[in-house]
């Protein structure tokens, strides 16, 4: 059997799509108007609903729910957020630490909110594991476990060569480092069964009606206008579709390959049973989960951005991406050489130019909006709906500020990206050094972190 190239991802391809809800049947009126029915805009919809039931919500998504990054992500719940770091430059380390205990605290929420409104996500809480295997990338490893102790952390976990190995048996892993603050999931059962909940709660969800425009009150559509005082922006990797928002987030391209299901022998190999999220510390990073049917489902970059901002329709990944995630698979686990792919795939997540994700409500316009999360947005989502829910709370005199309202994230400012050739030539550039300083790493045992990724990460504004 050939491998089934885009269809969305493996993650439709497994659970069915669910039926089609009517668009938008014209010009109507809420009280909150949410663009995206993603994890961002259900979740939002979900905790304002709950806070507020007489609420009217409406919900426009361009295609389906879950069409985006929701599902085709590679079913991390982890405590990663985007921009911590800069955020403790800028705000004091202090109030980076609650933004890092707010993460932590908000995986043990979304399991919770699964299991309470009974949406079976195949949730195992097994942590995340990210693992070294050259001595670079080790003392990177230990770096980056050194800080996240320093940002509260006390949990986390260092391991040797052998111990990680007890874990996951990675070819020629040196080091690992482990938190209990991650889950593995599967990220269309919990789209599907977020959807169906606040569909029954109430919300209306508006399926294939692309909104072309937000401004001030007004969500406009091909179909009609939403009229409401609060209009959200929930469209994370698909905002630079919008009228205005071209420059706004980088469509950044992630891809992904998801094998057969593994036999018993293969697993007594590999090891696994703690089924970690898995990844690693190289530049042009990797990131895998073991699926609740054994497969193994593995994700990292191929075309890093395509021209214009363009974002695409099914999911149809490069043969050459294809065969460069394999080659990652089979570095990792060689007794994997022979595996069959079912499937691969690929997506967009919205990056800033800052790298920072934030959250937002313009008070004076009623604009609020929340993404930018770079990749890590299956437990930030459930975070930033949290927030947006109190920031509306608050700015219709429902509530004070809250212990969210006032995380150093919310109302950050970014500036814009760089107009076209620039950022093209800029993230392609980018990640030509990240993918160069990798291989040098493998090839010398250089201890230290090759200038190329650090030139790169000067290029992103990381730095």
């Amino acid at each position: 059997m050939s491998t089934v190239n885009g269809g969305i991802s493996f993650w439709y391809a497994d659970q069915g799509l669910s039926a089609p809800r009517e668009p938008l049947p014209g010009d109507t009126t809420a009280d909150v108007c949410i663009v995206g029915g993603g994890y961002t805009g259900l979740w939002t919809a979900y905790y304002l609903k709950k806070a507020v039931p007489f609420l009217n919500i409406t919900v426009l998504e361009a295609k389906f729910c879950g069409y985006g990054a929701s599902g085709r992500n590679g079913g991390w719940l982890y405590n990663g957020i985007a921009g911590r770091d800069r955020y403790a430059r800028l705000h004091g380390h202090e109030a980076a630490v609650r933004l890092q205990q707010a993460m932590n605290d908000t995986v043990d929420e979304v399991v919770r909110v699964a299991a309470e409104e009974n949406i079976d996500a195949d949730i195992h809480q097994g942590g995340v594991l990210e693992v070294a295997y050259t001595p670079a990338q080790l003392a990177r490893l230990k770096d980056f476990h050194s800080v996240e102790i320093a940002f509260g952390e006390k949990d986390r976990v260092l391991r040797g060569a052998r111990e990680t190995a007890e874990r996951i048996n990675v070819a020629g892993a040196v080091g690992s480092t482990w938190t209990p603050h991650g889950a593995r999931l599967h990220p269309v059962k919990l789209v599907q069964g977020l959807a169906a909940t606040v569909e029954a709660l109430g919300v209306t969800l508006h399926e294939s009606t692309p909104v072309t425009e937000i401004r001030p009150k007004h969500a406009h559509t091909p179909y009609g206008t939403v009229r409401a005082p609060y209009i959200l922006r929930c469209t994370e990797g698909f905002t630079a579709n919008l009228k205005g928002q071209k420059r706004t987030w980088l469509p950044m391209n992630s891809s992904m390959i998801a094998t057969e299901p593994l036999p018993r022998s293969m697993w007594d190999n590999i090891g696994w049973d703690g089924r970690e999220t898995l990844g690693d510390m190289a530049h042009a990073y990797m990131y895998a989960q073991r699926t609740a049917d054994d497969r193994i489902a593995l994700g990292g970059r191929g075309v890093p951005y395509r021209y214009g901002s363009r974002t695409d329709n099914d999911g149809r990944t490069q043969p050459a991406t294809i065969e460069a995630l394999r080659d990652i698979l089979v570095r990792f686990f060689p007794v994997t050489a022979g595996v069959r792919i079912d499937h691969a795939w690929s997506g967009v997540l919205g990056v800033p130019r800052d790298w920072c994700a934030t959250v937002t409500l313009d008070r004076s316009t009623g604009l609020g909006w929340a993404g930018g999360y770079v990749g890590s947005g299956v437990a930030t989502t459930n975070l930033a709906a949290r927030t947006l829910r109190d920031l509306i709370q608050q700015d219709s005199g429902q509530s004070g500020p809250t212990e969210l309202t006032t995380l150093p994230w919310v109302g950050h400012k970014v500036r814009r990206w760089e107009p076209e050739p620039f950022r093209w030539i800029g993230v392609h550039g980018m990640y030509a050094a990240y993918r160069a300083a990798d291989r040098r790493e493998i090839a010398s045992p250089r201890h230290g972190t090759d200038p190329l990724a650090k030139a790169a990460d000067r290029l992103a504004g990381r730095h």
